[in-house]
């Protein structure tokens, strides 16, 4: 019985979609990995057998040599090789360390780290940061980009990104391309918005930064916020 004539529950690729990677299986990753099975087995009964002969045990499993693979029937030599890349990224993976994220403490590292992205260009765009509550950079990204002189920002995407990065706190930037630090009325006005906003969902606003090819201005320096 192929993957297909199940339950969409129980199909290992629909159910890491619908429910996660934690809900599979040894067997339903194996499975997703080779693909499918043979006539008699779905894939899931085939990484089952695969996996009982070496005591439900991953290194076992990588020690075995792409010839000991090709001995399970379905298994030809391109899912071999598969199986035997996924457990070696594997090994990889748990021999290196987990980079430690930035940590950003004052305006000066955030204009560091906006700086290569905004200080040249021609046009406004507005950029974030999203941080975790010590502050250590999550992810970041251009939320838009407008005209020589104005780029506007849809809070509702820049709070469903942070969401998505789970982040607690952000930071926000956009440049002048004519070098005037000064705020503009827009800017203090989108900025006291996206403040309020992240007090609703628990997301504080903690800087943000008009940059120019050589300098910045900090709201939360300017006392702004």
């Amino acid at each position: 019985m192929s993957i297909k004539f199940l339950a969409e529950d129980d199909r290992p690729r629909e159910k890491f979609l619908l429910k996660g990677k934690n809900s599979l299986s040894d067997a339903e990753l194996l499975a997703i990995i080779m693909g499918s099975g043979n006539r008699e087995e779905s894939a899931v009964e085939l990484g089952r057998k695969i996996l009982h002969s070496v005591g439900n045990n991953w290194h076992n499993l990588s020690l075995l040599q792409i010839s000991d693979l090709m001995k399970f029937k379905g298994i030809g030599e391109a899912k071999a090789i598969s199986i035997a890349v996924a457990l070696e990224i594997g090994r990889r993976r748990a021999s290196q360390e987990v980079p430690e994220k930035v940590q950003i403490t004052n305006s000066q590292e955030s204009y560091k780290v906006l700086l290569p992205y905004l200080s040249d260009l021609q046009t406004e765009e507005f950029w974030a940061i999203y941080l975790n509550q010590n502050n250590r950079i999550l992810g970041k990204g251009k939320l838009s980009s407008g005209g020589i002189n104005q780029s506007v920002v849809d809070i509702r995407i820049l709070f469903k990104t942070a969401l998505e990065h789970l982040a607690t706190g952000i930071i926000i930037a956009h440049n002048h391309p004519s070098g005037n630090l000064k705020p503009s009325s827009e800017d203090l006005k989108i900025t006291k918005q996206i403040a309020e906003a992240g007090k609703i969902l628990n997301i504080q606003l903690l800087d943000h930064l008009i940059i120019a090819q050589n300098s910045y201005l900090s709201f939360a320096d300017e006392n702004l916020l």
